[in-house]
Formats: C-alpha cells, sequence, structure tokens
C-alpha cells in the first residue's frame, strides 16, 4: 500500500449557523455540502455559500448529474437541485447507521459507518446489489476514473484510502494531519477532493496524488 501525508490545499468555513458538516458532493460548478436542517452550495472559487435547500440533511450527498441524493436519517431523498423539491424517497441500507453517498456507474454506492461496508444500490428501489467490506469506519465514499475511494475516520485519526472494488484490498492512502475529521468525501472530477470536516464546521480541497 502506498501511504502519503494529504495535501490539504484550501480550507472553506466554518460558515454561520453551521455546527456540523456531513456529506459532500460536487456538481461541476458547486460544491454541495449537508449540514442537518439544509443542503447548501459553495462556489469553490469565492469560498461564499451562494444558496441553500431546506431539507433534512444529515449525511451523505450525491449528485448524478441531474438530481441531489440526501441521506436523511434511515431514509435517502432524491432532490430537484433547481426547486428544492424532493421527488422521490428511497429506504437507506443501513437503517440510519449509513454515511458517505456518491454516484458510480448508474447506481447509489452508500458508505456504512461501524459496519465498515459499502453497498452499491438500485437507486429506484433501494435495493442492494453488491456489498464491499472495508477494514475500517467507512464516512464518505466517491469514485475517481474507475477507482473507488473511501473517508475513514476514526478517533483523531482520518484518512483517504483508494481500493479495489472487488476484494476491498488498499491500494493507496492518504493520511489526514491528526485531528482533522473526513466526514464526507467526493472527487471533483479533475484534480481534488472535497472532503466535509464533521464537527469543524469546515469543508476541506485535497489535492488528488498523481
Amino acid at each position: 500500500m502506498n501511504r502519503t501525508k494529504a495535501q490539504v490545499v484550501r480550507e472553506y468555513g466554518p460558515f454561520p449557523d453551521v455546527q456540523n458538516i456531513g456529506g459532500v458532493t460536487h456538481d461541476g460548478k458547486q460544491v454541495w455540502f449537508a449540514c442537518g436542517g439544509k443542503l447548501s452550495a459553495l462556489d469553490p472559487a469565492s469560498g461564499e455559500v451562494v444558496r441553500s435547500i431546506d431539507v433534512a440533511a444529515h449525511a451523505g450527498t450525491a449528485f448524478d448529474g441531474r438530481h441531489l441524493y440526501q441521506i436523511a436519517e434511515s431514509r435517502i431523498q432524491k432532490i430537484d437541485p433547481t426547486t428544492g423539491t424532493v421527488l422521490a424517497t428511497i429506504p437507506a441500507p443501513g437503517g440510519g447507521g449509513d454515511s458517505g453517498l456518491t454516484w458510480a456507474e448508474g447506481a447509489l454506492w452508500v458508505g456504512q459507518y461501524r459496519d465498515r461496508k459499502i453497498h452499491q444500490i438500485d437507486p429506484e428501489t433501494g435495493a442492494i446489489l453488491r456489498t464491499i467490506e472495508s477494514d475500517r469506519f467507512v464516512t464518505g465514499v466517491t469514485w475517481v476514473d474507475g477507482d473507488l475511494w473511501h473517508a475513514t475516520w476514526e478517533g483523531d485519526e482520518s484518512a483517504l484510502r483508494r481500493i479495489n472494488p472487488e476484494s476491498g484490498e488498499v491500494l493507496e492512502q492518504l493520511d489526514m494531519p491528526p485531528g482533522v475529521g473526513v466526514s464526507g468525501l467526493e472527487f471533483d472530477g479533475k484534480d481534488q477532493f472535497f472532503c466535509g470536516g464533521g464537527g469543524s464546521g469546515k469543508v476541506r480541497a485535497v489535492r488528488r496524488p498523481k
């Protein structure tokens, strides 16, 4: 396993009235982050919050190119980002123990924090299609050019890990600075990850290794 220190290239926040950040996603322009009673969009260039949707937003967040998906307790909501309307709801596989969320290959991928698993689920029904085991607590999940990455957070230690999606073997690990937690994870499609910072109320950008 290739293990290096994560390069945090920028910090955003803390933001007014935001105590905790859960999931994060990227819609090609803005970074969306879950903060309890709302889903907020951040302009990564200016660092400003440009809009918010009033919707329950407790854990992972994803974007499929058209819609946002948001974990709210034991369910996953499909949201129209233009109007903020919840269009559909499916059960979350962990029944409330769910953490990260991302979209890839026509499916949702859901982290199971204490169960140390990642489920691929049907976005229409919530049915589990396959399961990948991890050996650490799973927070955020994202896909990068066919590679599956997930964040871990145990105690004061957090890391971003690239794993083999077939075997779960850890291929690469980026260690975050001590005391810096990662609650949500999303690749921006170019050269960096966006990481939710949990109780710090911050979003951090981490450079993707070459």
